[in-house]
């Protein structure tokens, strides 16, 4: 039985050239596309996939959260971050969301095989790269603890920290996350409260720097 995969990227481009590829795998079939983590949340309610491929700086919902939402709904799921950030600290963060594997794309379609074959057997996939920067963050995170240390934002907060960061407006935010626009004001006040920020300026500059949104 072929492999169901979801491919989930913002540029059109690189979606259908990965389509391309994998169809040429007899033993993987594309099932669906998504251009934007909450698309792909839906897409994978809907078609119950075996593999995500996951770009991580997406408009409207992000690849690490969207990772996070969709291991909630299916903990049996496995997806592979794809993306061309390789800071350790994302890595880290998309690995904790629940991915099971994390590639850049400049990487061979050899080792995304590779890597799919791995991450259905149970086990973590990262390309070479990647391997090395793990490995050197870890190596810091043993010698520098305070380098592991959490913001505290909640799954819901960094929802709207990254929607806050595109430059939706309150009534917008409150529209896409089915809530009160005094529930999202809520939410932004306790954001800058945990976060030391206050402005809007300062937490798309974070939003940024931790990956959860692009420039």
């Amino acid at each position: 039985m072929a492999v169901r995969v979801i491919l989930v990227d913002d540029h059109e481009i690189m979606r259908e050239g990965m389509c391309a590829l994998l169809r040429k795998c007899e033993d993987i079939e594309v099932v669906g596309q998504a251009a934007n983590g909450r698309a792909a949340v839906e897409l994978v309610e809907q078609l119950d996939p075996d593999v995500v491929i996951m770009d991580i700086g997406m408009p409207n919902l992000n690849g690490i959260e969207a990772t996070r939402q969709m291991k909630e709904q299916r903990p049996a799921l496995k997806i592979m971050a794809l993306s061309t950030h390789s800071d350790g600290t994302i890595v880290a963060k998309m690995i904790k969301a629940g991915a099971s594997g994390y590639m850049l794309k400049e990487s061979a379609f050899s080792e995304l095989k590779e890597g799919i074959g791995t991450m259905l057997q149970g086990q973590i996939f990262l390309c070479r790269h990647i391997s090395k920067v793990v490995f050197s963050d870890y190596i810091n995170m043993l010698t520098n603890p305070k380098a592991a240390e959490s913001d505290g934002l909640s799954s819901r907060e960094r929802e709207v920290l990254q929607l806050v960061s595109e430059g939706h407006t309150t009534k917008e935010i409150a529209k896409i996350l089915h809530l009160s626009p005094k529930t999202v004001d809520s939410h932004r006040e306790h954001i800058m409260e945990k976060l030391g920020i206050r402005n809007v300026a300062g937490l798309t500059k974070y939003a940024m720097r931790e990956g959860l949104t692009t420039p």
